[in-house]
Formats: C-alpha cells, sequence, structure tokens
C-alpha cells in the first residue's frame, strides 16, 4: 500500500465504487434495508457528488479503489450542517491510518464549503469506525438529524467544524 492516491471520484469510478461499497456491506452483514445500499445513486455516485457543496474522495492503489468517503449537505436540515455520506474500506486497508487520512480531507472540504457542523450515521457494530469518528472530534446525540432514509442506522454523531 504504498502507492495510495487520495483524489475526487470520476465518473469512470462508478462502477468500482459500487461494488466496494457494496461489497463491505456483504462482508459486515450490514443491513441492507434502511441503509446507504438502498441509495438510488449508488451506481452514479460521480453525477451525485457533481451537486453544489459535495465532495466524493476514492483512495487508490495501483488503479484498484481501496476506500470512500465523501461530505453533502445533510437533506432537510439547516444549510450550515453537512453529512460524512459513504465511508467505506476494503479490508485491507483497515487500521493503516488511512480512514484519518480520508476523514481530514472530508472535514476540510467541508470548512472550504461553508459548514459549521457535520453529521454521520453508523451502526453499532461499527466500533473501528466510531473509534475513528470520536478520535476526530464526533459526539454522540440523542436522535437522527435531516433526511436520510437510512432507518437502520441507529447511532447518530455530530462535530463542530
Amino acid at each position: 500500500m504504498e502507492n495510495l492516491v487520495i483524489r475526487k471520484i470520476e465518473k469512470r469510478d462508478n462502477q468500482a465504487v459500487a461494488e466496494l461499497i457494496r461489497s463491505v456491506f456483504d462482508e459486515m452483514s450490514i443491513p441492507k434495508v434502511g441503509t446507504a445500499y438502498e441509495d438510488p445513486y449508488l451506481d452514479l455516485m460521480f453525477e451525485e457528488y457533481s451537486k453544489p457543496k459535495s465532495v466524493y474522495y476514492v483512495v487508490e492503489n495501483e488503479g484498484k479503489i481501496m476506500g470512500v468517503a465523501g461530505v453533502a449537505p445533510l437533506e432537510n436540515e439547516a444549510e450550515s450542517i453537512c453529512e460524512l455520506q459513504k465511508m467505506y474500506f476494503r479490508p485491507e486497508t483497515r487500521g493503516l491510518g488511512i480512514g484519518g487520512q480520508m476523514m481530514a480531507k472530508c472535514m476540510q472540504s467541508a470548512k472550504q464549503f461553508g459548514f459549521e457542523k457535520c453529521y454521520l450515521e453508523t451502526m453499532p457494530f461499527m466500533h473501528a469506525a466510531q473509534k475513528l469518528y470520536k478520535k476526530t472530534g464526533f459526539v454522540n446525540i440523542d436522535a437522527p438529524m435531516g433526511s436520510t432514509g437510512h432507518v437502520s442506522c441507529p447511532v447518530w454523531m455530530l462535530k463542530e467544524l
């Protein structure tokens, strides 16, 4: 993993990104109903994140996408709040600090877009992810925010930017 590159998603990445996300859902037995798995744009991530105040990054190693994460406005919430979205990594990249790098890149972009807070949702059994989120300043909150449609994600977190 010496040739890792973090870059913005390109149209040619759509299929590989959707495959990576779906493979993580399968690997971790994440519910498919009421989660990002059901998002109608999962196969069109480049197009979805070409919208204003949105960005999606991929981590690439020798031509293979190893991880993904992005930020976008949180639907049906104050304009000052964004959401960290669809942050997933292949098993061989976990624990190498890449998640922290991606998180920093996403938070930097969120600040540049003018957001003041960042929201995220996750699963209770994703302990390593929650540890990273807390390490970077996210705190647990008691109720969901916005309208993500992810009713199966019962852990909600928020960070001041």
